[in-house]
C-alpha cells in the first residue's frame, strides 16, 4: 500500500484547492478553499465559463457597484463551491470573505447568506461548512451559527487558546495551520526542524491531546503542510487537508506509516472553566507567533479577496 492509501485508512483525507479537475482525479473526502485558491482557480481556463456564468448572472443585478462585485464573488464562491460538492461523499469549506473576520453580525450575515444561495443550487447545508477565521468574532459568529445547524470550519488556527475557544463554542471543525507556523520560527532563527520537531506539528498534536484529553467534539484538520514529513508526522488527526501536489507525492510513497495520533491514548479528564474575551486576547497578545500569523492571514486572505473582487469589476466594465 502506498502511503497515502495507509494514510486514509486512519485519517480522512481533504483536498486542500480550488481545482475542480483534481478533485474529480485526487477523490478526497472533503474539500477545502480560501480566497486565494479561489483566485488561482478563477484565472485557470479551464474554469473560464464558470466565471463568465457568473459574471452574467452579476450583469443582470440592480445594484451599486459594491454590491454588484461583492454579489459576483459570492456566487463564484459558491459556483466552484457546487462543483466540487458534487464530487466529493463529504463536505466543501467555503470561506467568509476575511474583511469580515473582526465583525460578527456580518460574519453571520454572510454565513447565512452562502448557505441561502448553496440551497438554491441543491446543496444542502450538511454538504457545507462555513470557513471563519478564529478571531474572537469569528469564534462567536461560529457559536450563532452552529446553534442554527449550519456547521462551521475555523480557520487560521495558530494556538491551543483559539482551539479551546473554538470547542467551547460548539464549532464543527478546526483548521489549525502547521506550515506557516514552521515557517515563522525558521524566519526568526529556529531549526533545523525535523517531523517531530517542527513546531507546526507540535501544535497540532497539542490541540488533538488537549481534545481527547477533555472529550471535546470538534474536529481536528491539519492544514498548511510544507512537506509530506508533516503529514506523515500527524498521521491518525481526525483529518488532514493537503494540496494536490503532496497527496500525489503520498500516492507514490511506499514503506510503513505508523499511526501517530491515537484518540484513546490520553486519559479522560473534565474540562476548565470556558475561556472568557480577556482570557482569549491576554493569551493570544502572548504568543507573538500566533498573534502574528493570524494577522498576516487576514492580511494575505483580504489582499486575495481584494484582487479577485477588482478582477469582476474590470470584468464587468465597473
Amino acid at each position: 500500500m502506498s502511503k497515502l492509501d495507509q494514510l486514509r485508512g486512519m485519517t480522512v483525507v481533504v483536498a486542500d484547492t480550488g481545482d475542480i479537475e483534481a478533485v474529480r482525479r485526487l477523490k478526497p473526502q472533503d474539500c477545502t478553499t480560501n480566497p486565494t485558491l479561489l483566485l488561482k482557480a478563477a484565472e485557470m481556463p479551464a474554469y473560464a465559463q464558470l466565471v463568465n456564468d457568473a459574471l452574467a448572472w452579476g450583469k443582470r443585478l440592480n445594484a451599486s457597484k459594491e454590491a454588484t462585485v461583492n454579489a459576483v464573488c459570492d456566487h463564484l464562491a459558491v459556483s466552484f463551491g457546487a462543483e466540487l460538492a458534487g464530487i466529493v461523499p463529504g463536505r466543501v469549506s467555503t470561506e467568509v470573505n476575511a474583511d469580515l473576520s473582526f465583525d460578527t453580525a456580518a460574519t453571520v450575515e454572510k454565513a447565512r447568506s452562502l448557505i441561502a444561495e448553496y440551497n438554491e443550487r441543491g446543496v444542502g447545508r450538511r454538504q457545507v461548512l462555513i470557513k471563519i477565521a478564529a478571531t474572537w468574532e469569528g469564534v462567536r459568529a461560529a457559536e450563532i451559527l452552529q446553534r442554527e445547524g449550519i456547521d462551521c470550519n475555523l480557520t487560521l488556527v495558530f494556538s491551543l487558546t483559539q482551539a479551546v475557544a473554538c470547542a467551547e463554542a460548539g464549532a464543527f471543525l478546526i483548521s489549525p495551520f502547521v506550515g506557516r507556523i514552521l515557517d515563522w520560527h525558521v524566519k526568526n532563527g529556529g531549526g533545523p526542524y525535523e517531523p517531530d520537531t517542527d513546531p507546526g506539528v507540535l501544535s497540532v498534536r497539542e490541540i488533538y491531546a488537549y481534545y481527547k484529553t477533555h472529550n471535546l467534539k470538534t474536529v481536528v484538520m491539519g492544514a498548511s503542510f510544507r512537506n509530506a514529513g508533516e503529514i506523515e508526522a500527524l498521521a491518525g488527526c481526525d483529518r488532514l487537508t493537503i494540496s494536490p501536489a503532496l497527496i500525489d507525492e503520498l500516492a507514490k510513497a511506499e514503506g510503513d506509516l505508523p499511526r501517530r495520533l491515537k484518540p484513546d491514548d490520553y486519559k479522560k479528564e473534565p474540562a476548565p472553566a470556558a475561556m472568557d474575551e480577556k482570557t482569549f486576547r491576554f493569551q493570544l497578545n502572548q504568543n507573538a507567533m500566533a498573534t502574528e500569523k493570524l494577522s498576516e492571514g487576514i492580511r494575505l486572505f483580504t489582499r486575495d479577496l481584494y484582487t479577485l473582487r477588482t478582477m469582476v469589476a474590470g470584468r464587468l466594465n465597473l
